[in-house]
């Protein structure tokens, strides 16, 4: 009986800790703004949304359980060089280079300028990257700190928000756009948050936490990861649900132009007014924060393995911590634009190892993770060289490509043609002791 609670203990807390590091600022402002514009077909918009942002966040956290929670053995079908290559590249750019910053700049722009003017952004960033490095600076006490402390206080915020806005609705639900695809624009936003490439990182810091209690095996540790995943699916799912509707009460509203900031801004004021401002920032904060611990602790851990020692966890995390005050200090918008082709070009890639990774135990050919990738490595280039002004016509004729998918039809016929290359290696990747 013990040994279930003790089961059931840790599942919560390692769920709350995955929903709070899945759930940043960029997780707040679409599900609203997807909600306004699919009016009163805002739940089969939600529906599609949680799909394309749980659903393969929780998927990636699985083929990362299935790996050992290791980036080389994900990847190892590709080649040891590449994958060091693809790995150190998703870590900076999940990590040091992008998200982290953005992370301090989102709540310094969304949380803190709004209640207060003129604040010095340098300041916030010492304060902000200040608090992430306390956090941080002990590895095994992270999925802790934000499982049991930091996550309740963000779903108590976000459940303030959300009840009264269910109880007292802005206004009655509009009509769905005339022209808009619900479907697909659900499925593009969930997309855009690209939480797939989050929750590899994430994986890293969960599994050690998880074999530091004492499962070791694989079983193990499933039994430990599905039941979390399950917990933090449900609180992804209760928030998005609660954050569309919250959107389709505004559809009535003559909002102008009015982006995704701006969108939840006005809701929370018209909901609670004063207050609701106060409770925005402190939703950022935290929603922000959260997501900042995990990276940051997942990132130093990967490169104190990249180092082999050489530098230390603590001094990983304070080099982190320091890029992402300089990097943060350019701005929301600047950061987004800087990275936006990287990441677009990563995703597919990553993904696509991913779903292949759940059927090694069965693919001995490598050249069918390498075909696969490289089909879609090349779409993903050329899609993002077709949105920064290059005229490549053929790119957004391709299935799926509405969606973001252009490269999905490619990287199944690189799959196919690597199947019949003959190989010298298996695609059989290292596996942990079932002991």
């Amino acid at each position: 009986m013990k040994q279930t609670s003790k089961a059931f203990s840790e599942a919560i807390v390692v769920g709350f800790a995955m929903f709070a590091v899945f759930f940043g600022a960029g997780n707040l402002i679409f599900p609203p703004y997807l909600g306004m514009q699919a009016g009163v077909h805002w739940f089969l918009g939600f529906l599609c949304f949680v799909i394309a942002d749980a659903g393969l966040a929780i998927m990636s956290v699985m083929a990362m359980v299935k790996s050992s929670g290791s980036l080389d053995i994900l990847l190892n079908p590709l080649g040891k060089k590449t994958a060091k290559l693809m790995s150190v590249i998703l870590i900076l750019c999940i990590g040091p280079l992008v998200a982290i910053p953005r992370t301090c700049a989102t709540t310094f722009e969304m949380g803190i300028l709004p209640l207060f003017p003129g604040f010095n952004p340098w300041i916030f960033g010492l304060i902000f990257f200040g608090i992430v490095a306390l956090l941080t600076i002990r590895p095994t006490a992270v999925v802790d700190i934000i499982g049991k402390f930091l996550t309740p206080v963000l779903l108590v915020t976000l459940a303030v928000l959300c009840v009264k806005g269910i109880t007292s609705p802005i206004d009655s639900i509009a009509p769905t756009r005339d022209g808009f695809n619900v479907a697909k624009e659900g499925f593009l936003a969930g997309y855009q948050t690209m939480d797939v490439l989050g929750a590899i990182p994430l994986t890293i810091v969960i599994m050690k936490s998880v074999s530091q209690k004492g499962h070791l095996t694989r079983k193990a540790q499933y039994g430990v990861m599905i039941p979390s995943s399950i917990v933090a699916f449900i609180g992804l799912f209760a928030v998005y649900g609660g954050l569309c509707y919250l959107g389709a009460t505004t559809s009535l509203l003559e909002l102008g132009d009015i982006n995704q900031t701006g969108l939840v801004v006005t809701i929370t004021e018209l909901l609670l007014r004063r207050l609701g401002v106060v409770l925005l920032g402190l939703i950022v904060f935290f929603a922000c924060l959260t997501t900042a611990v995990g990276l940051t602790s997942s990132s130093a851990e990967f490169f104190s393995e990249v180092f082999r020692g050489k530098i230390s966890y603590k001094a990983l995390v304070l080099i982190i911590c320091g890029m992402g005050l300089a990097i943060s200090n350019i701005g929301i918008s600047t950061i987004i634009k800087l990275a936006s082709p990287l990441l677009t070009v990563i995703y597919p890639v990553m993904l696509t190892q991913v779903v292949l990774s759940f059927f090694s135990d069965r693919i001995r050919n490598v050249n069918v993770f390498r075909g696969a990738v490289l089909g879609a490595l090349v779409i993903a280039v050329l899609d993002t060289l077709a949105d920064l002004g290059v005229a490549i016509p053929f790119i957004k004729q391709l299935p799926l490509a509405g969606v973001g998918f252009a490269w999905l039809l490619p990287a199944v016929i690189g799959g196919v043609i690597g199947c019949f290359l003959r190989s010298r290696k298996s695609a059989e990747q290292p596996q942990p002791s079932d002991i």
